[in-house]
């Protein structure tokens, strides 16, 4: 059995196991190791090992940070140790920290503080933006290139596309519709590359919690299993080669979104996103499942599909455990589950002090 094939079983049996904390704990560490995988890194036996004395609340999180930190600072000697590994050691511990918090403000502002926590150290210019231009061949363009934002344009750049979606309502849009926004908003501030490198973790990290916002648990094993996927998919997002025939699109940017909120289980394979991949759209359509529940194609709402999830999850869950599980106000809980309601969503059986949630449209 591969390495990276044991961190994910033994980080997906304190899953199984079913405690609260150790599941969330679990969740953020899978993510921010699976995300090494965008820049080809890999994490240590000694991450891991520290991964689990964290989930099983032996140390905390600031705990484990000191203790990666102490442990490189302790073996300087061991250049192809640190070279391989450094990285992707500290910054996985910061990725799990970061996933941990409840703050979170969107803005640009935001994106440059996630980037700086993360590569503090790491990299000289960790939270600056970039002074000079940059291209990066990619494997899926054949050695060819994104046209990345101009640097005496990122700031007034990212003001726009932040301003952009945060006057954007997703209120009334269905959950379809809200993926494919979701995933163009994505593409957009990626293609502005605002930092020298880091780029696609930082904005994996950033959507995670924006995404958070709307009250979703994000499946962590999609980002785990998929992070280079989520970077070629963010390529093709934003690549033309008009003569051959390439346009940019969002489809495959669409499927990991998908995956990743509606539980859909669209075959994420990143051979099908080459440019000389011709088959990529009949394969995949036909190699695509839908969720159990299949609320995408019905008139909920991101926010609501959040609580619908909670109750399949939990018929008896109450309306104060909403707001803990959501980050949400009680009156925004209301608000939903009276919307919920009118749709014929979701009905009260058995009264309302001891009865519970039935979901009528599933």
């Amino acid at each position: 059995m591969s390495a990276e094939k044991n961190w994910q079983l033994e980080l997906e049996e304190y899953i199984k196991q079913g405690e609260p904390g150790r599941i969330e704990k679990s969740e953020a560490w899978q993510t921010a190791i699976g995300l090494q995988a965008i820049d080809g890194l890999k994490t240590s036996a000694y991450l891991l090992d520290t991964a689990k004395e964290h989930i099983e609340g032996k140390i905390s999180i600031d705990e484990a940070q000191k203790r990666i930190q102490s442990y490189y600072e302790q073996h300087t000697d061991r250049i192809e140790i640190e070279n391989d590994t450094k990285e992707a050691d500290i910054v996985s511990t910061r990725i799990t920290k970061l996933l941990g918090e409840k703050t979170f403000q969107f803005s640009p502002a935001e994106w440059l503080t996630i980037h700086r926590r993360l590569f503090e150290g790491v990299f000289s210019h960790a939270g600056q933006i970039r002074q000079y231009n940059i291209t990066k061949k990619e494997w899926v363009l054949k050695g060819d290139t994104v046209t990345y934002a101009a640097w005496n344009s990122i700031r007034d750049t990212l003001d726009y596309n932040f301003a952009t979606e945060k006057q954007f309502s997703y209120e009334g849009l269905s959950v379809d519709a809200s993926v494919r926004h979701l995933a163009k908003f994505t593409s957009d501030i990626w293609q502005i590359h605002p930092f020298c490198e880091g780029n696609t973790r930082a904005t994996a990290v950033f959507m995670i919690k924006y995404m958070k916002t709307f009250g979703f648990r994000i499946s962590n094993d999609v980002f785990e299993k998929n992070s280079w996927y989520f970077r070629n998919a963010l390529v093709r997002a934003n690549y033309n080669d008009l003569q051959n025939g390439v346009h940019a699109t969002t489809k495959f940017l669409e499927m990991f979104f998908s995956n990743l909120i509606l539980g859909t289980s669209y075959e994420l394979k990143n051979r099908y996103m080459h440019v000389n991949y011709a088959e990529a759209d009949t394969f995949q359509s036909s190699n695509s499942k839908v969720p159990k529940c299949q609320f995408g194609t019905l008139g909920c709402t991101l926010e609501e599909l959040a609580i619908l999830e909670l109750i399949l999850k939990n018929p008896a869950v109450k309306q104060a455990e909403l707001v803990a599980e959501t980050g949400k106000s009680l009156r925004s809980i209301k608000r939903i589950m009276e919307s919920l309601q009118k749709k014929h969503y979701i009905r009260r059986v058995n009264g309302k002090r001891y009865g519970k949630w039935e979901v009528t449209r599933c």
